[in-house]
């Protein structure tokens, strides 16, 4: 499998840029120049909003320009040396921050006020923005197919389709996952379920691919609707896009809908458990929060702790491709 790193990682790259540049601007560096502090200390002396708080320090943390220990965070070394204010002979943050005006702006309103884009009130205003016309849903639908498709690719591998007949993909936007599955597993069938606006995307892209004999797709509101019947149903960056009490009641409707023995998987850009390593999570989550409000990235130890309340049993994390993870468990 050939996995689509090299590029998505230049995407990122922005995000890095942007993450260092609102903390430049709001003084991170300074604020610690001084000594450890605390979350709630740097978060006050800042003025950072509670909401994107913790992502946004861990988020340093994951691009080492930060050290965390215990509940302190302090410069790390290169960050001390050079981008402490009060270093001017070694300081390079002004002249990044020259370099790239206007850049953090909207970064740097999120962390200060908490308020996403576009006056946004939860997920459901953020799709019917998405779905206001033809243009921005089939814009929407290939932004989802570049995020997902290495993963996609390795779920493929990695799952063991092989005990299974049917998938469902909860939220399929153009149909990437299961069109990765269906071309790799040829005794499989599959289900694109999705907003009514996603219906031309998904059935021309598995057009394209010959699989037009073997998917469905099935218009309807998740929280709303009977969820597809099939074997495995699959949540590809949706969970992301709700609080925590809304995913826990979406994973409740999936464990109705599947059978016995049935099986639930969930992939995201999962932040790793110790909130230190996978900068990309950590960005996706901002990213989630100046979108959505209610919006953010999450651990694979929450989405065990989700899944059984929701009645699941054995989940577990597998990582996929890059900064991708799965979580699978059963009913």
């Amino acid at each position: 499998m050939i996995s689509p790193r090299p590029v998505t990682d230049l995407i990122w790259a922005h995000w890095r840029t942007r993450v260092l540049l609102s903390a430049i601007d709001l003084g991170v560096f300074a604020a610690l120049s001084a000594g450890p502090l605390t979350a709630d200390a740097l978060r006050a002396r800042l003025g950072v909003h509670p909401r994107p708080a913790a992502d946004f320090f861990d988020a340093l943390v994951a691009l080492g320009l930060l050290e965390r220990h215990a509940d302190h965070y302090a410069n790390a070394p290169a960050s001390a040396e050079y981008l402490d204010p009060a270093l001017p002979h070694t300081c390079i943050g002004p002249s990044l921050s020259a370099q790239c005006p206007g850049m953090a702006d909207e970064l740097t309103r999120l962390l200060r006020t908490g308020e996403a884009l576009r006056r946004a009130r939860d997920g459901r205003d953020f799709y019917a923005a998405v779905c206001a016309d033809d243009r921005s849903v089939r814009a929407f639908q290939r932004d989802m197919t570049a995020l997902s498709i290495g993963s996609a690719r390795a779920i493929a591998e990695k799952f063991p389709w092989a005990g299974y007949r049917t998938l469902a993909d909860i939220g399929c936007a153009e149909g990437a996952l299961p069109a990765q599955i269906l071309l790799a597993h040829p005794h499989l069938s599959a289900t694109g379920f999705d907003l009514p606006a996603a219906r031309t995307g998904f059935e021309q892209y598995t057009a394209r691919l010959g699989l037009a004999d073997r998917v469905t797709f099935t218009a309807g509101d998740f929280f709303h609707d009977d969820l597809p019947a099939a074997d495995v149903l699959v949540f590809g960056h949706v969970l992301h896009n709700w609080p925590p009490e809304d995913r826990l009641r979406l994973l409740r409707r999936a464990h109705r809908a599947l059978p016995e023995g049935g099986a639930v998987l969930i992939y995201e850009t999962l932040i790793d458990d110790e909130r230190r390593d996978n900068a990309i999570g950590l960005l996706l989550s901002l990213v989630m929060q100046l979108e959505v409000p209610g919006g953010s990235d999450y651990t694979g130890a929450e989405c065990h702790r989700w899944l059984t309340a929701a009645g699941f049993t054995d989940p577990r994390t597998e990582h996929l491709d890059g900064p991708e993870s799965m979580v699978v468990a059963v009913k």
